[in-house]
């Protein structure tokens, strides 16, 4: 019958060894959860246990609390507490000094939950002097540990302490990181809300992934009455939103005043505070500024004592300045949205005005026909064309460009299409006196006299006499119009300086034979310079072609079939420019 030997104690060189390993090992995590979840099994290669659990100092509260344990029931750890002092454990952080029960059945501050334990090993962590918890090693065998287990455990518990230490500053440095990248996040995410109530919505959602808070408000303030409006409340009562405080008045008031964020751990000592809230114990209020500007608040309420901190106070100060700005971007969008409805309200009435002033074709007029057509490139448009009759065999065709686009240049279309009218009518009264010339050069001396500069009207002025059966044109710019007379098409070059740029201006003027069947188109640049997705011009030429192929047709057709060849030509590009296009057919 063989028997086993004996198996032989650990010599104190292999325990040294052991704990020199065991040190070097626990110093190595980073993580403190797994950090806490390694000691039980480094301290089993060091002596035998039932249960283990390591408690935590909380040092405001000088309360010990379990952070890791094994060997207990369920559930028992979350609510295990210990004053220092209190307990086995907590004498031994209060005496600083390991403290070994070999039967607990004798030791009257025993307070464990687990009764069927009968020994205890108890030993405080001590880091630069200061205890920051303590090991506790319990056993169900009576004598269970040894002073040769105290000692090698004062000496584990000692690198266990910088372990922890490091775990925590690791994880402190790793939070700060974790919360710069959320704080960015949230820059990000508030910077892209233009919706004010959308904005502040989402403000409170991102605030709660860094402040666990209870109870939180925006207030924004109202630069006319000196208030500060609840724009947003969260657990404010029903009413919330309708409070409103006197800049000054109250913890709120006092930080916007004062532009300082204010920390209060107990409200009820602090005369400044306003019991809007009635359960409240505590309070965080921090301004939200631009530049030296104040704009509003943020207004944490707990109805815990000391619930908020200085980290809590400095982490929504960062907030609170992104806010600022997402909040003032949000008010000047909001600003500049109504602003452009009303530009647009505006705009839609200024265009159908315009539209109102187009020139309708003259009545009865036996001698030709004629059509118009135009199309602004936006709401708005500087073209302008005009048929008038001041006398029954004369008809007078005004076509214009101003440059620039929209309502500047629509007004000085007006104006211009005014003084078109206003000399052509005087004809009636000194016919001796006028010359068709003679109108461009008294509009480009009033144009020029009313110092408008930064604007110019092109504009070509065709004088139909049918009873003489004769054209006079003179020019200012325009491009030059097309003329086609028995199967030949081509422009008139009439060349001229614009209206309004210079004084002294005068102008040349030219007369052509009229006969049944020639046709005349006046096209702005607009036409003549549309361009399509190669950058490539319609031009002259091709508009001449259209004209020549559709002679025959009415003069409505003319003008459309140039429309619809420009429109063509363009194909997906955009119209850079206002169109429009006057066909004359003479009939008889």
């Amino acid at each position: 019958m063989s028997t086993q030997p004996p198996v032989r104690p650990p010599s104190d060189t292999e325990l040294l060894s052991t704990l020199f390993d065991l040190g070097r090992e626990v110093m190595s995590v980073l993580d403190l959860e797994e950090l806490l979840a390694k000691i039980p099994q480094l301290i089993a290669r060091l002596t035998r246990f039932s249960a283990f659990s390591v408690y935590l100092l909380d040092d405001p509260r000088q309360e010990l609390r379990i952070a890791y344990a094994v060997g207990y029931p369920d559930g028992v750890t979350a609510t295990q507490r210990l004053g220092v002092g209190q307990g086995v454990v907590g004498a031994a952080v209060q005496e600083g000094r390991p403290i070994l029960v070999n039967d607990i059945r004798n030791e009257p501050r025993y307070l464990g939950p687990l009764r069927n334990m009968l020994s205890q090993l108890a030993v405080p962590m001590r880091r630069k002097g200061k205890v920051i918890g303590a090991l506790n090693l319990l056993s169900e065998t009576p004598g269970a540990f040894t002073s040769q287990d105290e000692a090698l455990l004062r000496q584990f518990a000692a690198h266990v302490a910088v372990a922890i230490e490091n775990a925590r500053l690791f994880r402190s440095e790793r939070q700060y990181v974790d919360t710069l990248e959320t704080l960015a996040e949230i820059g990000r995410e508030m910077s892209s809300i233009l919706e004010l109530d959308v904005l502040l919505t989402r403000i409170a959602s991102l605030t709660k992934r860094l402040i666990d808070y209870r109870t939180f408000g925006i207030l924004l303030l109202n630069e006319a009455t000196q208030e500060l409006d609840m724009k947003f409340a969260v657990r404010y009562g029903e009413d919330a939103t309708s409070k409103r405080v006197k800049l000054g008045q109250g913890l709120v008031g006092w930080a916007a005043l004062h532009k300082e964020p204010v920390l209060v751990a107990d409200v009820s000592q602090d005369p400044r505070y306003l019991n809007l809230v009635t359960d409240a114990r505590s309070e965080l209020v921090v301004p939200m500024l631009i530049k030296d500007r104040c704009i509003g608040v943020f207004d944490l309420e707990s109805p815990e004592l000391d619930a908020f901190t200085k980290e809590h106070k400095e982490l929504l100060t960062l907030l609170s300045s992104q806010a600022a700005v997402a909040i003032e971007n949000a008010r000047l969008y909001e600003e500049v949205r109504r602003n452009e409805d009303r530009i647009e309200q505006e705009l839609r009435f200024a265009q159908r005005v315009q539209m109102a002033l187009l020139p309708e074709l003259p009545a009865d007029l036996r001698h030709a026909d004629v059509a118009g057509r135009f199309e602004p490139a936006h709401e708005l448009g500087g073209d302008l064309h005009d048929f008038l009759t001041p006398e029954p065999h004369i008809l007078v065709v005004a076509v214009g460009d101003v440059s620039g686009k929209g309502a500047p240049a629509a007004l000085y279309g007006a104006f211009a299409a005014e003084l078109v009218r206003s000399r052509t009518m005087r004809r009636r009264y000194t016919p001796d006196r006028f010359s068709v010339a003679g109108v461009l050069q008294t509009m480009n001396r009033i144009l020029h006299e009313r110092q408008l500069e930064a604007y110019f009207c092109t504009l070509c002025y065709a004088f139909f006499d049918f009873n003489r059966r004769v054209l006079t044109m003179s020019n200012s710019g325009l491009p030059y119009p097309i003329r086609c007379s028995e199967g030949e098409c081509g422009q008139i070059e009439l060349p001229g300086v614009p209206l309004g740029s210079f004084p002294g201006i005068t102008y040349d003027e030219v007369t052509i034979p009229l006969k049944a069947g020639d046709v005349f188109v006046f096209c702005t640049d607009g036409i003549f310079e549309t361009m399509n997705e190669e950058n490539a011009e319609l031009g002259a030429r091709r508009v001449c072609d259209v004209v020549r192929a559709r002679r025959q047709d009415t003069a409505r057709g003319i003008v459309d079939a140039v429309f619809e060849a420009a429109s063509g030509f363009r194909g997906h590009a955009s119209q850079d420019d206002d169109m429009t296009a006057v066909a004359v057919k003479i009939t008889g």
